[in-house]
């Protein structure tokens, strides 16, 4: 795998490579793949889009040819690995150095209320942004079995989740399962109750029944000898659903005495809950 050096300079050197830099459309498809267009400068030698994934050691490399109107065309099909995590997309003509892409237009609309087939067993996710720096990075998850958060109600001290299971099958010994992302507190299990549509299904969590702490929500769809599916919301169109989704606090009664809890969504967007001792 090439090196990518950073590179250094003034401040009017960055607005000219800032100005300079290609900006690249992408479209993204409803099973999760994405087509990208640059414009076509002319340099001779085969031209590539080169995927880098940040803090590791892979690289996806498209071919970009020729669609007409002065641009060039690479796919990236929904088929070909992209492993969880962040990609910045930079250029590479003939043997020269890559160079980072601006993002220019993102069709997303695709992404917009998606809801594959109950039948999908894996989940395929990339969402072009915008990074802070200005750069085209390509957000990527790739989950099998998956666990898509729907409808968070927010009760009386509990909150009542509704997910929608992909790629395995609901079972009569399923349930939910919060762990302690510290790993210090035992797992604390609620049962599930399956909707009339296939594959959804519902649960509430007791803000009461937890310490203090921060725990993750999971499915039991086979119970404990089956996966351990994370709950996540990730069909939509939205990176970062940590500052997008905010939701109220709630507060109940425990054997440790009052307790408020709230869900939110981190990093990963992943779905989780934080529990802490009210006054």
């Amino acid at each position: 795998m090439m090196t990518l050096a950073p590179q250094q300079g003034t401040h009017r050197d960055d607005q000219e490579d800032r100005a300079t830099t290609p900006r690249t459309d992408c479209v993204a498809d409803f099973a999760g793949g994405l087509t990208f267009e640059v414009p076509d400068r002319g340099e001779s030698g085969p031209a590539h889009l080169l995927l880098v994934r940040r803090d590791g050691d892979q690289e996806v490399r498209l071919p970009l040819t020729p669609a007409g109107d002065g641009r060039l065309r690479a796919a990236l099909p929904s088929s070909v690995d992209v492993p969880e995590g962040f990609w910045d997309v930079h250029l590479q003509t003939a043997e020269g150095e890559p160079r980072r892409l601006a993002p220019g237009v993102n069709d997303l609309r695709s992404l917009v209320d998606r809801a594959p087939a109950a039948s999908s067993e894996r989940i395929v996710v990339r969402i072009p942004y915008a990074t802070k720096h200005g750069n085209l990075t390509i957000r990527s998850w790739e989950r099998s079995p998956h666990a898509e958060a729907g409808a968070l109600q927010i009760g009386d001290g509990r909150l009542e989740v509704t997910a929608r299971l992909y790629g395995t099958e609901l079972t009569s010994d399923a349930y939910a399962e919060l762990t302690d992302q510290n790993g210090v507190l035992p797992a604390v299990r609620t049962d599930v109750t399956a909707h009339d549509d296939p594959g959804e299904v519902r649960f509430t969590v007791a803000y009461g029944d937890l310490r203090p702490g921060h725990w993750d929500l999971w499915l039991r769809p086979g119970g404990e000898n089956g996966p351990k599916v994370r709950i996540a919301r990730l069909l939509d169109d939205v990176v970062d659903k940590h500052p997008v989704f905010v939701y109220p606090k709630s507060r109940a009664e425990s054997a440790h005495g009052p307790v408020e809890g709230e869900p939110y969504y981190t990093a990963r967007n992943d779905l989780s809950v934080t529990v802490v001792a009210a006054r």
